[in-house]
């Protein structure tokens, strides 16, 4: 007597369950590759876009939340975008198609190459001597590079896109690519080359 054929399961179950997350549900986050070890540790990548307000409040917890999750919140922080986190995410998630259209890249490992190119290994302090004031160079914690590099990321797209032609989905995929490319005239890499050269004169 021939056995009766095993039932087929059905259609979505293992290969769905066992495949990763994706961010936007369009990019892979598993394979990134990081060409800044001093960074690596605080550019932490996830699927998540959006996690609530989960750290809020907790020192230092900031660089467990996903890179995308915190230049969208850098973005909402001017006047117009307050608050505005589903149109920041909107924003963002358009920005990455236009950059992978641009690149045929992962355009999450072309926003941490934008952050690593983008974060300044210097900057100055004022010290006071006798109540003069004097600049004085020190080097960057890693931590801080990285929010440096945000902010910079964050304020040339403001700069590119407010009272400006250029819609604000294409001025964050110029910044990205443009930093991501160490292009000097990009804002955020320039801003770096700046903070450099100056704090390189205060030594």
């Amino acid at each position: 007597m021939s056995e009766a054929p095993e039932p087929e399961s059905p259609a979505g179950t293992d290969d769905e369950e066992s495949a990763p997350a994706k961010l936007f549900g369009q990019w892979e986050v598993t394979d990134i590759e990081y060409y800044d070890p001093s960074t690596e540790r605080y550019i932490t990548v996830t699927p998540i876009a959006h996690t609530m307000g989960r750290h809020a409040g907790k020192q230092f917890k900031k660089s467990e939340i996903s890179i995308v999750e915190r230049l969208i919140n850098r973005l909402m922080q001017t006047d117009e975008n307050t608050g505005k986190k589903q149109q920041a995410t909107r924003i963002t998630r358009e920005a990455f198609e236009i950059v992978n259209d641009r690149t045929e890249e992962n355009p999450v490992q072309i926003l941490v190459q934008a952050v690593e190119n983008s974060a300044p290994r210097e900057e100055t302090v004022r010290l006071k001597y006798g109540g003069i004031s004097v600049p004085k160079a020190v080097d960057v914690s890693p931590q801080r590079r990285v929010d440096q590099a945000l902010k910079f990321l964050a304020e040339g797209v403001y700069q590119d896109s407010f009272k400006t032609p250029t819609d604000v989905e294409e001025a964050l995929a110029n910044q990205l690519v443009g930093a991501a490319n160490d292009d000097v005239s990009t804002y955020a890499v320039n801003q770096k080359e700046e903070k450099e050269r100056v704090a390189a004169a205060a030594r």
